[in-house]
């Protein structure tokens, strides 16, 4: 006679035994010398599992005052052309979505340098040390960062078939406290918050 396990792991169960028999005394042995029943039983209970990762972030200004987010979460879930995250005295952390076939647009920042990584897309970006000569390009996705200098002229172009997602930190700060940017035509002070 068969005796059916009511352990929720048991369920996984089902192409090592199927009989789908309590496998109590033998789990440990099935644990400890089976590493595909390991992989599918911490994936589906997600043991590693955050409790903060399914939330939905608020996307403000939390600056100046201390702050941990998961960059690349609020990265993805920003819609805006640009909106400040985090704004303190010497720097500014800015999350930005650039639509397909759209641009950062040219722009220079004579007295500070800036870092950008790009958690979603693709595209081109280039820098020169005038607007009419940009001789630095460079293909740009998932994962890379982007080091413009003080003083270089720069732009990124989607290229792709999605919007890029990026954070863009800035040292100092570049725009207001508070800005939010639906897109680049509208003038950024008309929708600082």
């Amino acid at each position: 006679m068969h005796n059916f396990c009511s352990y929720p792991c048991a369920q996984n169960l089902q192409m090592y035994n199927p009989y789908n028999v309590c496998p109590y005394p033998y789990m440990p042995n099935m644990i400890m010398y089976n590493p595909e029943f390991w992989n599918q039983f911490t994936h589906q209970y997600s043991f590693s599992h955050h409790k903060d990762d399914d939330y939905f972030i608020q996307l403000k200004d939390y600056g100046p005052n201390p702050f941990v987010v998961n960059i690349e979460k609020a990265t993805k879930q920003n819609q805006n052309y640009r909106t400040a995250l985090w704004t303190g005295k010497y720097l500014q952390l800015a999350l930005m979505s650039i639509n397909v076939g759209k641009d950062i647009g040219l722009e220079v920042h004579p007295d500070h340098d800036q870092f950008i990584r790009i958690e979603e897309g693709q595209g081109i970006v280039k820098m020169g040390d005038c607007k009419d000569k940009l001789d630095f390009e460079k293909r740009v996705s998932d994962d890379y960062v982007i080091l413009i200098p003080a003083g270089k002229w720069h732009n990124l172009i989607n290229t792709g078939n999605k919007p890029i997602k990026l954070y863009s930190i800035y040292a100092p700060p570049e725009h207001p406290h508070g800005t939010v940017q639906k897109n680049r035509k509208v003038p950024e002070a008309a929708e600082v918050l």
